[in-house]
């Protein structure tokens, strides 16, 4: 006699008559738990001169500081070639060899450091938490070093170029230009105050704007067009790199914005001052930014959330050094150092 099919039983039928039982089904498991961390004292997230310095002083604090340094560590300095205006390496230092140095000296002290992206973060919570490849990192102080990324042209073979040619820092690399003929593109604020500085060194800039007028303010365009060794290129862009070694850049084709005519042109240097976009999409607007995406500075380094610091570029839009970004990392881990003793007295 056959049997009345139930939830467990399978419609395929044993030789007797009777309905043969159905494996246990694989019902839907429970939600994975999300791996939580132990409480660390500080996570630094973020690396370059600004992070790295704060991971040397937050461990020399005794305060293991947990270092997210993404998948770029060093950050911009490891796209930078040569660097000459560090102090105490008189004949200058590779970038990523620097940042190097920065991160041994740090881990000498007891940091930790992990080279992955941090996806999202929540400071509404005490303590606040850092998620990263679905585990969860806690710390009671945080120090947001993540930077400004520089825009660039997004034209082809740019990466190879970058530190050859290419530049997105006058102040950085204007010096190795010396009587040499560069192009500066920009129309801001910016772009008119690196021509100005790098006609120090070349023997002519040419500033390179795809429009007829200028956003920048009027007093930095004056001083732009009666500088003698300027000359305004207007309705032009860079439409291509140019290089006779493949190494290194060596000319640039220009089109005519108007007329979509193009020209190559001759050049030794490239320098884009077309802005910078800080690295903080992933704070969800926990923070209050600017209306550039810069963190707003309480202080020397705090943030209007209390407990979270903030040094470099990320909250600086004006000197952009290695060198203050380093100096800033000294102060954020100094001032997460005291906020934390104060919390403990608590």
């Amino acid at each position: 006699m056959r049997t009345k099919p139930t939830p467990l039983q399978s419609a395929v039928t044993q030789p007797n008559g009777d309905l043969a039982p159905e494996p246990e089904r694989a019902y839907d498991s429970p939600p994975k738990e999300v791996p939580v961390s132990d409480v660390a004292q500080v996570i630094i997230i973020g690396s370059g001169p600004a992070g790295l310095t704060a991971a040397i002083y937050a461990a020399r604090a005794n305060l293991a500081p947990l270092v997210f340094e993404g998948l770029q560590p060093g950050g911009q300095l490891t796209i930078t070639t040569e660097v000459e205006n560090f102090p105490g390496f008189p004949e200058g230092i590779q970038g990523p060899e620097l940042m190097d140095i920065m991160r041994k000296q740090a881990e000498r002290f007891g940091s930790k450091h992990h080279f992955e992206y941090v996806d999202k973060v929540d400071l509404s919570k005490r303590p606040f938490e850092v998620v990263v490849n679905d585990v969860v990192h806690r710390s009671h102080a945080l120090i947001i070093a993540t930077g400004a990324t520089a825009k660039w042209l997004n034209l082809p073979d740019e990466s190879n170029f970058q530190g050859r040619g290419l530049s997105t820092c006058a102040t950085c690399d204007g010096f190795f230009f010396r009587d040499k003929e560069i192009f500066v593109v920009g129309g801001g604020d910016s772009a008119m105050e690196e021509a100005n500085f790098l006609t120090r060194f070349a023997s002519k800039v040419s500033l390179v704007h795809r429009k007829d007028h200028f956003r920048a303010s009027k007093i930095m365009v004056d001083r732009v067009l009666k500088n003698p060794k300027v000359e305004v290129l207007y309705e032009k862009e860079i439409v291509r790199y140019l290089s006779d070694n493949g190494k290194t850049v060596t000319g640039a084709r220009l089109r005519d914005t108007r007329t979509g005519e193009e020209l190559d042109a001759k050049v030794d240097g490239i320098f884009l001052a077309i802005g910078h976009t800080p690295n903080t999409a992933f704070l969800d607007a926990q923070i209050a930014l600017d209306d550039g995406g810069y963190i707003v500075l309480q202080g020397a380094t705090g943030t209007n959330i209390e407990g979270v610091f903030a040094c470099g570029d990320v909250a600086d839009t004006r000197y952009r050094q290695a060198i203050t970004a380093a100096g800033n990392g000294c102060q954020a881990a100094m001032d997460a150092e005291k906020w934390l003793e104060t919390q403990h007295a608590h």
